[in-house]
């Protein structure tokens, strides 16, 4: 039988929200659909990420409009060099994209936060993590964080099966591709959870996000207090983020 957490373990953290102006030095192709690109400047000195699904707000000016603004995840910070690295999904022309798909050294944008942190403890006798392409770099991340011993499983969804990436963890790990997101949920649907304490993370499309949580609590069972999933976009809505709870 599972043992299920009666409180939740995550440790909420707020973070005085700074606004930088940094510039790329570094640009490089993840897979077909995926850059990274990794800004360097002297303002980092105090950037603080505590969490892989911290956020940082993207910030490109419009030529006098108002700005574009969008969530992404600190996929890896250097303290020591003061650079930060965000990895963009290309799918679709939207405006992050088209300046991502271009992007080049020299080039300055914005970036602002992340305005707080959930620190889940690395303790857990399982991690599940559920994600299409826009939450692979905080799986990425998340995966590198933890230690030799962690049991980790992976229900990843991509569009182009090109864009399926190895993942660099010391955890004991299954991975899991899919090409879209009815697949995702019947398989989640499908497995027995592991046995112990477990925590489950998700990000994704809205619509999707909010059955594999009603799968996952309602269907099988898992504590409410050890699962967080948010909708980092949602089908006809443009700059969509949101975390699903209930």
């Amino acid at each position: 039988m599972r043992s299920l957490p009666l409180i939740s373990r995550v440790q909420r953290v707020r973070h005085e929200i700074r606004r930088r102006t940094v510039e790329v030095v570094r640009v490089e192709t993840i897979t077909p659909h995926c850059r990274s690109v990794t800004f360097g400047d002297e303002s980092f000195a105090d950037f603080i990420s505590a969490s892989f699904d911290d956020h940082v707000k993207f910030i490109l000016d419009a030529d006098g409009a108002t700005p574009v603004m969008r969530d992404y995840t600190p996929r890896r910070f250097d303290a020591a060099k003061r650079e930060l690295t965000i990895e963009f999904a290309l799918h679709g022309d939207g405006p992050v994209a088209d300046w991502a798909a271009q992007a080049s050294p020299g080039q300055r944008v914005t970036i602002a936060g992340p305005r707080g942190s959930m620190i889940v403890p690395m303790d857990y006798d399982w991690h599940l993590f559920i994600a299409d392409e826009t939450g692979l770099p905080a799986i990425a991340r998340r995966l590198e964080e933890l230690p030799a011993g962690a049991h980790a499983l992976v229900f990843a969804q991509v569009d182009d099966a090109a864009d399926r990436r190895a993942f660099e963890t010391k955890a004991d790990l299954t991975t899991r591709w899919f090409g879209d997101a009815s697949a995702v949920i019947d398989a989640v649907r499908a497995i027995d959870l592991p046995i112990g304490e477990g925590y489950a993370w998700g990000a994704g499309e809205a619509g999707a996000m909010a059955t594999l949580r009603r799968v996952l609590v309602d269907e099988k069972g898992h504590h409410r207090q050890a699962i967080r999933t948010a909708a980092y976009w949602k089908q006809g809505a443009i700059a969509h983020h949101e975390n699903l709870e209930g």
